[in-house]
């Protein structure tokens, strides 16, 4: 005879707090209290005033289960008919509250940002369930805000760019895996970042592309200047022959600092290992030089050295020209920020981080909207460049720049 088998029984977790117990009915009336004086200034008269000018009459209520931070509310919302043309009616709707809201959008804004960490949608509730307080989040309702979030990033990618007053633009790509018709390739998004006169930095645009072609980056150019974009003073770019052409025909006025991390990069996998260090040495006095000429004499000291000791080395350094010294036209505070594209390789960096438990997304369209997620939700914080309050005082133009 089998021993009867026992499962043990999960204990109730209580989440609750005495003391927001105690302040919910608080947080109630203080919602229905906006929701009613919301509704008295859309009418134009108090409740029970009789007046002969008003947009229409309340008739009665109803009750919603709204989340908020501190759990569930059963909210009375008032309920009116506005008149509308030609003596017709039309049920009035909050702004405040929206018609199929359920949670405050504190609440969706939450669910977004733990979604975009990295967490999966099954258990984004789970995450959550302290602050739902028993309100349901089912994975659909966190697909529906993932869904809003890539019609914001649509709505983003076609606003006008004519009133920004963009001084330097970083431009750069980077791989990502994406399903593709059943399997996993890997394929660039192309990556603009600006800088304004006051010195913030802003995204630009996001696109995938096939692959750096010359085409493709001559795409994504044209689509910014479509769109209002200025000649920038600068362009920091990475080594790739595409987007070098592509700002040659649209952009040829504006100057082109290649970016020294790439430009080390390739210098090292010219060199033997046993030389590594000694080639690291000479170009970071380079670009760490403290003034325009003595980087110019490290630059020729360099050249010579290696021309001797390993020629592709040299001729890695000599194929990005004097585009590697560019940042030295421009005041000395800024030098850091202008000699890399280290912005866009902490986006990607971030990236990586939010897709480290998944080997790739399942298309372009999420690749995109969680790169935008994470910009537009300041999980990715882009800070001012340093010496950014000598920006005011330069001209849009390259020829003004003082050496």
């Amino acid at each position: 005879m089998k021993k009867p088998t026992t499962k043990a029984v999960p204990t109730q977790e209580v989440w609750d707090d005495p003391l927001v117990a105690e302040i919910r009915p608080a947080v109630q009336e203080a919602i229905e209290k906006v929701l009613a004086d919301e509704l008295s200034r859309v009418l134009g008269a108090e409740r029970y005033a009789r007046m002969s000018q008003r947009a229409g009459y309340r008739h009665g209520s109803l009750v919603r289960t709204l989340g908020t931070p501190l759990g569930i509310a059963e909210v009375e919302v008032p309920r009116a008919r506005l008149f509308g043309p030609d003596w017709t009616e039309e049920e009035w709707r909050s702004a405040k509250l929206p018609r199929h809201a359920r949670r405050m959008r504190g609440i969706d804004q939450t669910v977004l940002a733990i979604y975009l960490s990295g967490t999966n949608q099954r258990r984004v509730k789970a995450a959550l369930r302290p602050l739902l307080k028993g309100l349901p989040l089912s994975k659909s309702s966190v697909s529906r805000l993932v869904a809003r979030l890539r019609e914001a990033r649509e709505a983003w990618m076609r606003r006008d760019l004519s009133e920004e007053k963009i001084t330097y633009v970083y431009l750069d790509g980077f791989g990502v895996n994406v399903r593709r018709d059943g399997r996993v390739v890997r394929n660039p998004v192309l990556v603009a970042v600006g800088v304004r006169e006051t010195g913030e930095k802003v995204l630009l645009s996001l696109r995938f592309a096939g692959s750096e072609t010359t085409v493709a980056w001559r795409a994504f150019v044209e689509d910014l200047a479509a769109r209002g974009l200025k000649v920038p003073i600068l362009a920091v770019i990475d080594g790739s022959p595409g987007l070098r052409a592509a700002l040659q025909a649209l952009w040829p006025e504006a100057l082109v600092q290649r970016c020294a991390v790439h430009k080390l990069r390739n210098l090292l996998a010219h060199a033997p290992r046993h030389a590594h260090e000694a080639v690291r040495e000479d170009f970071h006095r380079i670009v760490y030089a403290n003034t325009p000429a003595e980087a110019l004499r490290a630059h020729e000291r360099f050249l010579a050295r290696w021309r001797k000791r390993c020629p592709a080395v040299a001729a890695s350094l000599e194929e990005a020209g004097k585009e590697l010294l560019t940042f030295t036209r421009f005041p000395k505070e800024q030098w850091k920020a202008l000699r890399t594209t280290n912005i866009i390789e902490r986006v990607h960096g971030e990236f990586r981080r939010r897709i480290k438990t998944q080997s790739a997304l399942p298309g372009e369209e999420a690749v995109l909207s969680v790169l935008y997620g994470l910009v537009a939700t300041g999980m990715i914080a882009f800070r001012r460049i340093p010496g950014w309050r000598t920006i005011a005082t330069m001209r849009v133009s390259a020829n003004t720049v003082a050496a």
